[in-house]
């Protein structure tokens, strides 16, 4: 992972390196007043894009993970990947490759890269998958936050849940041991909830939500 990471940030500073055809110049008022009203886009600044390519050497080209450790991003809820952005910078949230991640975003990139994450589309399920297995007992509980289809919802208090539906199995049920066990924290009441449930359980529940 960590030479996956060190592919990706070369192929960043490649970008970064090219030379670009100069601009025509612009009036200097205008260049002021377009500059102020620009808003940061990776899709158009060089720089910005080239941060975000750094993604994909662990979250994938095409939005299929290269582990099913690590989450599925593109077409997640957006104020989700907000949140975890803010949370992995403030240590709220650890793991040491997305804390370093999020600290090369500026904080005027987090949010506009959270957009452009989540509107990218989430992955086709695999041709020949295994059909869902009977819903397990206490998925219920997942619904009253996540939605009845698992898809993600703002909640009353403005926080937004993410996507479960269809996301990596070996992910969500690590994510849930860690939630258990104390090792996450930027959730109380996720805490609260995996605290409560057998590891058996859990694991019924991820494998569930994996396969939708």
């Amino acid at each position: 992972m960590r030479t996956q990471i060190v592919f990706g940030a070369l192929a960043v500073l490649a970008v970064l390196a090219a030379p670009s055809a100069p601009a025509a110049p612009a009036p200097a008022a205008q260049t002021a007043s377009a500059t102020a009203a620009q808003a940061p886009n990776p899709a158009v600044q060089r720089e910005f894009g080239a941060k975000l390519l750094v993604c994909n050497a662990c979250h994938g080209e095409n939005g299929v993970p290269k582990s099913g450790v690590i989450p599925i991003i593109n077409g997640q809820q957006e104020n989700y990947l907000l949140k975890q952005l803010h949370d992995f910078r403030s240590k709220e949230r650890t793991f040491e490759i997305m804390e370093w991640m999020s600290n090369t975003l500026t904080p005027e990139e987090q949010a506009p890269a959270a957009t452009y994450v989540s509107k990218k589309a989430w992955p086709a399920k695999r041709a020949g998958a295994a059909a869902a297995p009977a819903a397990p007992r206490g998925i219920a509980v997942c619904q009253a936050c996540h939605a009845q289809n698992y898809m993600g919802a703002v909640q009353a208090e403005g926080m937004t849940t993410p996507r479960l539906a269809g996301q990596n199995y070996e992910y969500l049920v690590e994510a849930m041991r860690r939630f258990a066990d104390g090792e996450r924290t930027n959730n109380t009441d996720m805490a609260q909830m995996m605290k409560a449930l057998p590891a058996a359980d859990r694991e019924s529940m991820a494998r569930y939500l994996s396969s939708l």
